[in-house]
């Protein structure tokens, strides 16, 4: 990772376009890059991935594709024909899925990055049991990890609680992308497996998806140079 590459994804999880731009014109893209989730997608569609790019923003689209092979190959593709800098898909679609995905995008002229969801940092053990999943939510992210790996993507959503044991199973290069940071004192809302930016960093992660502490933050810009600052002095160590 360089000083050209943000460790941070700013979440932009909001109800509308105009919310999610008013945000993205008080961050700076050489410190973060931005997630677009599904209800913003849904009710500003690629218009706003378009108005975020020409801010300068490398833009995260997570939809987390789920469907047959050549419906999800067909959703990546048109995911990249789109410019955007990440796309996923959900690894429970199996590897004939995630192989078509990442056909699809070998084919673009820009190609994203491609990553899969593990599981939900919302879920614990006895959640998981519930869907049919047995062993705990580490047993299940490491198994489809490899699978990811082996299906040829670039990388895993998983929570922090996983990275020291995907570090011991995949590549270097393999990206993991955590959600589920939080900074000392702030409140862990819907997550479950949660940790610190620099805990997260220092334990392998790639790159740190963070959503209400910088955008609920009374200065997004300033939360945001915080988080880095601790991330810059666990990488300095």
């Amino acid at each position: 990772m360089t000083a050209a590459d943000p460790r941070i994804i700013v979440a932009l999880d909001f109800p509308t376009a105009d919310a999610a731009l008013y945000l993205a014109n008080v961050l700076d893209p050489a410190q973060c890059r931005v997630k677009v989730g599904k209800e913003l997608f849904t009710r500003a569609g690629p218009v706003l991935v378009e108005q975020l790019q020409q801010l300068g923003f490398d833009v995260f689209l997570d939809l987390k594709y789920h469907d047959i092979p050549n419906t999800t190959a067909q959703a990546c593709r048109a995911a990249a024909e789109l410019g955007v800098w990440m796309v996923n898909v959900h690894a429970l679609g199996g590897r004939r899925m995630m192989e078509a995905a990442r056909e699809a995008i070998d084919k673009a002229v820009h190609r994203p990055l491609l990553i899969a969801v593990t599981i939900l940092t919302s879920l614990d053990a006895d959640e998981l049991c519930e869907v049919g999943l047995s062993g705990s939510p580490e047993d299940n992210v490491l198994r489809l990890a490899g699978l990811a790996e082996s299906a040829g993507l670039d990388g895993v959503v998983c929570s922090p609680r996983e990275v020291v044991a995907l570090r011991k199973i995949v590549a270097g290069d393999f990206r993991l992308v955590t959600p589920g940071v939080r900074p000392a004192g702030v409140v862990a809302g819907d997550q479950k497996r949660i940790a610190t930016p620099e805990t997260a960093i220092r334990l392998g992660a790639s790159y740190l998806v963070v959503g209400r502490p910088v955008t609920q933050a009374e200065n997004p810009l300033a939360a945001l140079a915080d988080i880095n600052a601790l991330i810059d002095i666990k990488q300095a160590r």
